[in-house]
C-alpha cells in the first residue's frame, strides 16, 4: 500500500492506494504553526480509524501548495511509516510534458490533475479543480500541459465579500431558490453559484476557441459538487483525480 497525501491551502488530504485503487481517504485541516509531531498524531489516527497498520506501507507520495508545511509533513511520515516520501516537484518523472514558461513553478496540485487527465480521459482535456483557488489547466491532444488560468476560489470570493461589505452575512454554498433573488441571502448564494458556473462555462469555451478543438472538462476539487450543476457544458466530476494522478506519478518514480 501506498500512502498519498495532497497539502492544500485550506486542507490536507491523506489517502491509501494498493494496486490501482484507493482505500481509504480522509481530511485534515492544513494548519501552518502545527509541528511534525502534531501532524504525526492526526495521520496515525486517520490510519488507525482505518484498520490500518503503519507496516503495511511500500512508501509514500505528497503533493503541497504549501511549502511551509511541506517538510513537517513529511518529517511526521517518516516518524509513522518509516519510509522517505516522493516530494512532486522538480526531478519527478510524471510523463507529462509540460509547456510553460517555468515549469518548476507550476504547482503540484495541477501536474497531478494533468497527469490523472491525460491518463483517463480524451485528449484534449480541460481540468477545474475548484479548491481555495480555481485553477483551470489544459493539456492538449498530444499529451502536452499547455498552462491554463487561476481564479479566486469560491469561499475566497464570498468570504471578501462578507468581510468587505458590512450588511453582507456569511452564508452556506447551499442553492438559491431560483436565479433571480428576492432577498439578500438568495442574492449572494445566487451570485456566487451561478457566476462561477458562468465562469467555467466561458473560460473552457474560449480555452477550446484558442485551441481550435472540442475538449473533455473534468471537475475536482471541494467546491466542484456545489458548482457542476449550474454549469450548462457537460462536465465530468472526478473528486479523486488528482489522487489518481499521484497514484501514476508514484508508479513512475517508485
Amino acid at each position: 500500500m501506498v500512502l498519498a497525501v495532497d497539502i492544500g491551502n485550506t486542507n490536507i488530504v491523506v489517502s491509501g492506494f494498493s494496486g490501482g485503487k484507493i482505500i481509504f481517504t480522509e481530511r485534515l485541516s492544513t494548519e501552518h504553526l502545527s509541528t511534525d509531531l502534531e501532524y504525526t498524531v492526526l495521520i496515525r489516527t486517520v490510519l488507525d480509524l482505518n484498520h490500518i497498520t503503519y507496516a503495511d506501507f511500500d512508501g509514500c507520495i505528497i503533493s503541497s501548495v504549501v511549502p511551509p508545511v511541506t517538510q513537517t509533513v513529511r518529517e511526521s511520515i517518516l516518524r509513522t511509516i518509516g519510509k522517505e516520501p516522493v516530494i512532486v516537484g522538480a526531478g519527478v518523472k510524471t510523463g507529462l510534458k509540460i509547456q510553460v514558461d517555468n515549469p518548476a513553478a507550476l504547482g503540484s496540485d495541477r501536474v497531478a490533475d494533468a497527469v490523472a487527465a491525460a491518463a483517463y480521459y480524451p485528449l484534449p482535456v480541460i481540468t477545474v479543480d475548484m479548491g481555495t483557488a480555481t485553477t483551470v489547466s489544459v493539456v492538449d491532444e498530444t499529451g502536452t500541459f499547455r498552462g491554463g488560468m487561476i481564479i479566486p476560489g469560491v469561499r475566497v470570493a464570498l468570504d471578501s465579500l462578507s468581510s468587505r461589505a458590512s450588511q453582507l452575512p456569511v452564508i452556506s454554498l447551499t442553492p438559491p431558490k431560483k436565479v433571480i433573488g428576492t432577498n439578500t441571502v438568495d442574492c449572494m448564494k445566487s451570485g456566487i453559484l451561478y457566476s462561477t458556473a458562468a465562469a467555467v462555462d466561458g473560460v473552457t469555451a474560449r480555452m477550446e476557441e484558442e485551441l481550435g478543438k472540442s475538449c473533455t472538462v473534468v471537475a475536482t476539487g471541494g467546491n466542484a459538487p456545489a458548482i457542476i450543476p449550474f454549469c450548462k457544458r457537460k462536465i465530468i466530476h472526478d473528486p479523486s483525480l488528482l489522487l489518481k494522478g499521484l497514484m501514476r506519478i508514484y508508479e513512475k518514480n517508485s
